[in-house]
């Protein structure tokens, strides 16, 4: 075989990255490498028409072969997807429950608001963003929503390491439709991007991520593929944890994915990471990544190929197909969101997953109505987890995949608690690009998570949910230039003080376009910079300047922010140096909340000395997105932004 051959079988998973190079050097494979031997050689033409040796497929199994301990495999820490008609998964589980005649209603929809992005947030900027491709624009979102969802774009994330030891060592990897062809009239000659391509190192950019990274394009099972080599890298320890995404759009208005099948739509997206690791730090654990495996069925009839990989994964994990109560397919998915090309394999994993949450098993197509789904035993009574494949079987030219899920171990007694509360309040930061981002992300805290009333909640378990909710932030979001800190002694304090902030940014807001629109000022009001330039860079957003509150962060469920991103250098403190992560490591175990915020304002990262103790990832809404129609490159729409 020629070098592309043997390059096309290494992206496809047929050739692990040890033969591939030995294949390319022209070196023989070392026989006591872990992987199973592989036979390279072209077989003569008359061999085609006999029966060939099966082609190795790569599964979780370990190196020296036979199944994996049963307490192996891989965590599916965060969950998040866009469908038609469904913008979340719990929109997206209330639409397939209704039943497969109700859902094939929307077998033609497609992804409202597509066309709109927030190029603030990702920090580009319009004409740069117009010139994305949408789809990699969808993936960009969703990826960085699902890391998100999973605690892990601020602090957490240095704590996610590659075998050498690398913090931040977040692998990407995305499938996706052909990309290119919606915005190569719009790029200069010569300028045109190299849409998809780009994307992995787009956003480990974005989020200083140290892993690999690869793209799969085209093809029903692509999601599967990403997903598999995903795991591949895991196993190797190239990464702590892999983020795998798809997305799928129509090519046109009228007209069905290549794939065939009624155009739908659909974007999201998995974290993975061992799962004893995931179980060690508290992480949610959706679902339990047993075994992959992937194949090209070369000259076989497809559904021998689906079958053939069907018993590779199930002898992987030591599971017999009696052990599987549910089969997902690209035929049970386009009930719910039609054919969604390169996400037909993501809608597929979604639906186990949630059915394997529920514990429910949706209508097939044609039913009416969801069902329980009971637990199957052994014949000694054992109770056995739900088990469910998900599996696409090869179209003309592309490959088939096969992936075995399992419901989450069940946790042992007792929660975990986010440690110690005090009853003096919690110091809560947020940070976001710009003020607007700021104050929507608060309003979004606060109706979302947060109760309306002010009632005081002094006992303990409320501290506690309060503490648990301040560390969450601290450890899980990133850190912006943008900042607002708060102490609060209850979550009906908090939620007050965070509406207040919002509905103040919001009267800021509208003085200052009605002060633009009559050639008054400044759009953004002098208000809105408020404390961008003093010294402390703090301000007491009720006006007061109460300042008698010292060691607790002024006066409580007053809200101080600060604008910085006309700051220069590093700020009062250089946060790299190993004395100052041990004074601010020591304010925080001193309870000095009025100087960690004065400092977070300031321009000081305070968030990572905080983090001492295991404690459950906290699940939170998203940041929010202020996203706004990009109509063409050079020409950014004014239309104003709609939160999400």
């Amino acid at each position: 075989m020629d070098h592309r051959d043997i390059l096309t079988r290494f992206k496809n998973g047929d050739l692990g990255r040890e033969q591939a190079a030995a294949l390319l050097t022209g070196a023989h494979p070392d026989s006591a490498a872990g992987d199973a031997p592989l036979t390279t050689a072209v077989a003569p033409a008359r061999a085609a028409v006999s029966q060939p040796p099966p082609a190795r497929a790569l599964t979780t199994a370990p190196a020296g072969g036979g199944p994996p301990d049963p307490a192996d495999g891989y965590a599916i820490t965060a969950l998040y997807g866009r469908f038609p008609d469904a913008d979340g998964l719990d929109a997206f589980w209330h639409t397939a429950v209704l039943g497969g005649r109700d859902a094939g209603r929307r077998t033609s929809g497609s992804l409202e608001g597509a066309g709109d992005f927030d190029a603030v947030f990702f920090g580009l900027t319009p004409q740069d963003a117009a010139l994305m491709d949408p789809q990699e624009r969808l993936l960009l979102e969703v990826l960085w929503q699902t890391l998100e969802t999973a605690g892990c774009t601020g602090a957490r994330l240095d704590t996610l390491t590659a075998a050498d030891g690398e913090p931040r060592a977040v692998g990407v990897y995305v499938a996706h439709d052909p990309v290119g062809r919606a915005v190569a009239a719009q790029a200069p000659a010569g300028d045109a991007p190299a849409a998809g391509v780009t994307l992995p190192a787009r956003l480990s950019t974005l989020l200083d991520l140290r892993g690999p990274g690869h793209c799969v394009g085209g093809g029903r099972a692509a999601f599967l593929v990403a997903l598999h080599q995903a795991l591949s890298a895991l196993r190797a320890g190239e990464c702590g944890a892999a983020l795998v995404g798809a997305v799928g759009l129509r090519p046109g208005p009228d007209r069905r994915h290549p794939e065939g099948g009624e155009g739908g739509e659909g974007v999201g997206a998995v974290l993975l990471r061992p799962l004893a690791a995931a179980r060690a730090a508290g992480d949610t654990v959706h679902a339990v990544v047993r075994a992959t495996a992937v194949a090209h069925p070369g000259r076989r009839a497809r559904d021998a190929a689906a079958d053939r990989l069907a018993r590779r994964a199930l002898a992987a994990a030591g599971v017999t197909a009696a052990g599987v109560g549910l089969r997902e397919t690209e035929t049970t998915v386009a009930a719910t969101t039609g054919g969604t090309g390169a996400a037909t394999g993501l809608a597929a994993l979604v639906r186990a997953v949630l059915q394997l949450r529920h514990g429910t098993l949706l209508p097939a197509p044609g039913d009416s109505s969801a069902a329980p789904w009971a637990r199957a035993h052994e014949e000694s009574g054992r109770e056995l987890p739900r088990r469910a494949t998900v599996a696409v079987r090869p179209t003309a030219g592309s490959t088939a995949a096969h992936v075995l899920l399992e419901e989450p171990p069940r946790r042992g007694p007792g929660p975990i608690t986010a440690g110690p509360a005090a009853a003096s309040g919690e110091l809560v930061l947020l940070s976001a690009p710009t003020p607007e981002h700021l104050a929507a992300t608060a309003r979004r805290l606060a109706d979302r998570v947060l109760p309306a009333n002010t009632a005081q909640d002094g006992t303990q378990h409320g501290r506690r949910r309060l503490a648990a909710l301040a560390r969450e932030l601290r450890l899980g979001r990133a850190v912006r230039e943008c900042r607002l800190a708060v102490v609060a002694r209850d979550d009906g304090e908090l939620g007050a003080a965070l509406r207040a902030f919002a509905d103040a940014r919001a009267g800021a807001d509208a003085r200052a376009g009605a002060d633009a629109r009559a050639g008054a000022g400044d759009r953004d009001g002098a208000d809105a910079r408020a404390g961008a330039g003093d010294g402390d860079g703090a301000d007491d957003q009720d006006g007061a300047g109460d300042r008698d509150g010292a060691g607790a962060g002024g006066a409580r469920g007053s809200v101080r922010c600060a604008d910085l991103r006309g700051a220069q250098g590093p700020g009062v403190l250089f946060g790299e140096l190993p004395e100052t992560r041990a004074y601010l490591a020591a304010l925080w175990r001193g309870h000095r909340l009025d100087a960690l915020a004065r400092l977070w304002l300031a321009g000081v990262d305070v968030t990572a000395a905080g983090t001492a103790g295991a404690a459950p990832v906290l699940p939170l809404p998203t940041s929010a997105l202020l996203r706004r129609p990009l109509r063409e490159a050079g020409c950014p729409a004014t239309d104003g932004p709609t939160p999400s």
